[in-house]
């Protein structure tokens, strides 16, 4: 079964004579429970595709079918709220709030999602313990290497129990160790049924997908 669709996929940005494709009519399609890589050289769309599957660009033109809804179509609100409730996003800068501990990080989404204070809590500890964090629940940023950052972005991630991550280089800036451990912790996550989708230059990541899909010049060159 389908997850991801796109058909017909265009962005572009400027106007007239100033503007620039970053997709030119992507086709796509991700199985429920698939893990994709998606490659390609600096400037192929890569990141244009990725946010345009997570409801955070509107494309010029084409669809975007999540689990067999076409997420442009939907009313605004309702394309937050799938997002929110569906939609995991992990990026290469993990865009933590500074002053708030690794608690405070992975409950913000909780809280935004009307969980109470005891599940905000207890969904929180559980999944920071899950990453490899329960020592480090009540410590902020600053007080964590890069590595524990992203697993504390993660967790983030994880919080919502979204059905699929969309992840955007998520270790271009960790160390070759924590590039490995990050690297377990997706594909467990992928047997466990999460559908990924994750941009990558790295090409030790995108041999732990399950397919690779090659994007240059906005649209798909190939797939192996």
């Amino acid at each position: 079964m389908a997850m991801i669709v796109t058909q017909s996929l265009v962005k572009t940005y400027g106007k007239g004579k100033k503007e620039v494709a970053g997709l030119s009519g992507v086709d796509l399609t991700v199985e429920s429970g698939e893990y994709v890589a998606i490659v390609g050289p600096s400037g192929s769309g890569k990141t244009t595709l990725l946010l345009s599957l997570g409801g955070l660009i509107h494309p010029t033109s084409g669809k975007v079918i999540i689990d067999g809804t076409s997420i442009y179509d939907l009313k605004p609100a309702d394309r937050i709220e799938m997002r929110r409730s569906r939609i995991g996003f992990l990026f290469q800068t993990f865009n933590l709030i500074p002053y708030l501990t690794a608690m405070e990080n992975t409950e913000a989404p909780l809280m935004v999602a009307g969980k109470s204070r005891e599940e905000q809590d207890t969904i929180a500890r559980a999944t920071l313990e899950r990453v490899g964090l329960g020592d480090r629940l009540h410590h902020k940023p600053s007080e964590l290497s890069v590595g524990q950052q992203q697993r504390v972005a993660l967790a983030r991630t994880l919080a919502n129990s979204p059905s699929i991550i969309l992840a955007d280089e998520p270790t271009g800036n960790l160390d070759p160790a924590t590039v490995e451990s990050v690297a377990d912790m997706l594909n467990d996550l992928n047997e466990e049924g999460i559908t990924i989708v994750m941009v990558t230059h790295d090409p030790r990541m995108a041999s732990r997908a399950r397919r690779v899909a090659e994007l240059v010049d906005g649209r798909m060159a190939a797939r192996v």
